[in-house]
């Protein structure tokens, strides 16, 4: 039987690491619709990559440090119960690639390649893994200071703030010190729009997200004696929410639409197994609002330019997360209990505090060494030309479908 369930929990997980991996596929998708066409190459190119090289980071450093587990033994050590620890590596990979997939929609259409590349490493090796293993593996200490002080630890079930609101806060670092698209706003303060290329690849990007999601969150878990359908029932409330505001507060707009699924998943992976459902419904609906009225805000009365609005969606929706599930967690409001409000706040703020600091000196010390925007005339020429030497859709396909 013991033979049985290690088989089981290795397949268990297995599944969910392809549904996270194919959720690097909305990513990609969701910023091809949202970028202008003359940056799509680029956009793909760049997802891919980069969890090429997330894969390279996690497996020789990362994973080390948050869970001190190291793949130097012989493969007959390494498939010892079924292999399991290699499927986790692959699940929590697929968590860790994020982060470089999430900030790459906030440095669209002018970031160069190979500093991202290299931007990428440092965040997967290093920046991420400081934090997942606080959380997720109790190092250092901080999570049994936070549980003696609090009443409990910070709890974070499938990574709101973990994965999401470090991605989020790590992205605004780099969208500061990148600047704002050429001609994006103007000397007397007008803005000049850049509405997506297509809504129907937009609107595939969060279509698969939101799928894989249900991996994401109900197979973090990571055993199958341990799932809940708790989780599953509250990643579809909370996406059901985040679905519903956005309408109502984006006034029908396709791209607000298609990212409040997605502000609403982010917002409820922290408390997802324990939170009754009506909460999951709350935390959604709170989330998919808070990503309209944001992205409005930070893209034209600060001037933020994130193309894809990644902080909102991520960062601040991810925090929002984090906290939500130290108010609907509480059995006060039908939760499970176990947790405690100011906790929340303390994890919360020190995950933003970490990506904050990580981001600006990764990305601060490759602005400084080697740069990290395309010139002005690689930007207005396009990325996909620039760095990939062909476009989307050549004019001679375009004249052929007219």
């Amino acid at each position: 039987m013991d033979d049985y369930q290690a088989g089981s929990d290795v397949l268990f997980i297995l599944l969910g690491a392809i549904m996270v991996l194919a959720m690097h596929s909305g990513f990609a998708f969701l910023e091809v619709g949202t970028v202008r066409a003359k940056n799509q190459v680029n956009a793909l190119v760049k997802i891919i990559s980069d969890f090429a090289m997330s894969t390279i980071a996690y497996f020789f450093i990362g994973f080390s440090i948050a869970y001190g587990v190291d793949f130097f033994s012989g493969a007959e050590v390494l498939s010892e119960k079924h292999g399991y620890e290699l499927v986790k590596f692959f699940f929590l990979l697929t968590f860790a690639a994020a982060i470089p997939a999430i900030v790459s929609g906030g440095i669209a259409e002018r970031a160069r390649f190979n500093p991202q590349l290299l931007a990428t490493f440092f965040l997967v090796a290093l920046v991420y893994p400081l934090f997942e293993g606080i959380t997720w593996n109790g190092n250092f200490g901080i999570q049994d200071w936070i549980a003696e002080t609090l009443g409990a630890p910070f709890h974070d079930f499938a990574g709101s703030v973990v994965v999401h609101a470090m991605g989020g806060w790590i992205a605004l670092a780099a969208v500061l010190l990148l600047g704002p698209r050429h001609g994006r706003y103007k000397m007397g303060g007008g803005i000049t729009a850049h509405p997506p290329s297509s809504i129907p690849f937009l609107a595939l990007g969060a279509w698969v997200l939101s799928v894989g999601w249900f991996g994401f969150n109900v197979m973090s878990a990571q055993t199958i004696d341990a799932v809940s359908g708790l989780v599953a029932a509250n990643s579809l409330m909370a996406m059901v929410g985040g679905i519903l505001a956005a309408l109502f507060v984006g006034r029908n707009d396709p791209g607000f639409v298609h990212n409040g699924p997605l502000a609403g998943l982010v917002a409820v992976c922290a408390g997802s197994d324990v939170m009754h459902p009506l909460g999951a419904l709350a935390t959604g609906a709170v989330a998919g609002a808070l990503f309209v009225w944001l992205f409005t805000l930070t893209q034209n009365r600060w001037k933020i330019d994130d193309v894809l609005g990644v902080w909102p969606l991520h960062g601040l929706c991810g925090a929002w997360g984090g906290i939500a599930c130290g108010i609907f967690g509480s059995t006060a409001l039908g939760g499970l209990g176990g947790i405690s409000f100011a906790a929340q706040l303390v994890g919360t703020v020190l995950g933003i505090a970490i990506a904050l600091i990580g981001g600006v000196l990764v990305y601060g010390i490759i602005k400084a060494v080697v740069g990290l925007r395309l010139s002005e005339e690689q930007e207005f020429q396009g990325a996909d030309l620039s760095i990939h030497r062909i476009a989307a859709s050549p004019d001679y396909d375009r004249v052929l479908s007219e």
